[in-house]
């Protein structure tokens, strides 16, 4: 379900240079990344988004036409409102971090940590950010289109499982 014109209206109020976009009943926002934390307030507490689904990124590394390195991507619900909205921030290098959401959505604390793992995104004020899937020792962000398939020989960093033989 689309957002509703109810709340894109109170978005446009707060934020007019908001762009709002809609393809196949799903509704996204670019946010630039300094708002993120205003306009994640707003859906949260003024128009019901009470359920953060999802926060992913895209690398959009030697992509056409793209003109930001990365796109941070938040799935928002409102389970009350049946609503649905994307928030997408983009970012570029050396400028790799946002507010965590983990004040407004407690469920945003893993999420953060894996994009976090994963593409080397920085989300301040989190309140435990570190590798979740990685090592601690592991110095890259593997899902970075700039990483190897092959790795970078890392293999070092991780321990060697065997089985007990008793």
């Amino acid at each position: 379900m689309p957002a509703r014109s109810e709340t894109i209206n109170a978005l446009h109020s707060a934020y007019p240079q908001l762009a709002v976009s809609e393809f196949r009943g799903q509704t996204r926002v670019v946010v630039p990344s300094q708002q993120l934390s205003a306009v994640a307030a707003i859906l949260k507490d003024e128009r019901g988004f009470d359920l953060l689904v999802d926060v992913t990124c895209v690398d959009y590394l030697n992509f056409r036409d793209a003109e930001q390195r990365f796109g941070l991507v938040y799935l928002l619900a409102s389970t009350t409102g049946n609503e649905r909205i994307t928030l997408r921030v983009y970012l570029n290098e050396p400028q790799l971090s946002v507010p965590s959401m983990v004040p407004l959505w407690e469920g945003a604390n893993w999420l953060e940590r894996e994009v976090w793992d994963m593409f080397g995104i920085v989300f301040e004020g989190h309140p435990d950010l570190r590798r979740i899937l990685m090592p601690e020792e592991f110095a890259a962000f593997p899902l970075r289109k700039d990483y190897p398939l092959q790795g970078r020989g890392e293999r070092h960093n991780f321990p060697v499982l065997t089985r007990n033989q008793s």
